[in-house]
């Protein structure tokens, strides 16, 4: 019988993460195809090329992405995907934009603002919040000399954030495309992503307040239309 649970309970995990990773790649499949409206070839079209990078990063397969970039520019079928954006705040006054893809906005509305107002949150007015976030090119390495981070600087880059696990590179979006060469011409292809970045954070030290922002979090990150999700909160 142990024998049994055992593989009774690996198989229910693997049911989850197969779930999981599909539910990742409908969304960058999304991302793909709405980054494919406006001109599918990738050398020519930068936000498409940001949305196959980071479902290349996310090991979705060369089919799956190809399928998207077809549903673009192939016949209408179905309902057509619009991108929506929702201001607020979360739990605990955390300022939030959360960027959706949908073919429902009405539908799409009601359930995140119900998500918000169920967890102590409210959804405001479009500028209400966005001010607080900034636009920015952020691309992750691993590594960075003094000499290249010298060299991106003249580059344009804003910020160089560093932690324990990588280093972020941050920079104005018009000098994304320059900093990404910088490193492809080195044999290079650190992930790359277009974020809103908040201007200030603010931090969640009280363990109950980190407990709902996380369950809050979840929600949102399980609901099919959501794409991003930016925030300001930090940990305490």
């Amino acid at each position: 019988m142990s024998g049994h649970s055992k593989w009774a309970t690996t198989h229910r995990q693997k049911n989850a993460d197969d779930a999981k990773r599909g539910a990742v790649f409908t969304r960058l499949g999304r991302a793909i195809t709405l980054a494919a409206r406006t001109g599918a070839n990738p050398e020519a079209n930068f936000k498409l090329r940001i949305a196959i990078d980071q479902a290349r990063a996310a090991d979705m397969p060369k089919d799956n992405i190809e399928r998207a970039i077809q549903r673009a520019t192939g016949p209408a079928d179905g309902a057509q995907l619009e991108s929506v954006s929702y201001e607020g705040f979360g739990p605990h006054g955390v300022a939030m934009l959360v960027e959706c893809l949908t073919d429902n906005r009405n539908r799409t509305g009601h359930e995140i603002r119900h998500h918000f107002e169920q967890h102590g949150g409210s959804i405001g007015s479009p500028g209400s919040v966005a001010w607080q976030f900034e636009r920015s090119g952020v691309i992750t390495v691993s590594s960075l000399s003094q000499d290249d981070e010298l060299a991106l600087i003249d580059l344009g880059v804003s910020d160089v954030r560093r932690s324990p696990a990588s280093i972020a590179i941050i920079c104005p979006p018009q000098n994304l495309e320059a900093v990404r060469k910088f490193f492809t011409t080195r044999g290079q292809e650190p992930p790359v992503k277009l974020a809103m970045l908040p201007k200030e954070t603010k931090t969640l030290a009280d363990p109950n307040a980190k407990t709902d922002w996380e369950n809050f979090l979840r929600g949102l990150e399980e609901h099919p239309d959501v794409q991003d999700i930016y925030h300001n909160a930090v940990a305490g």
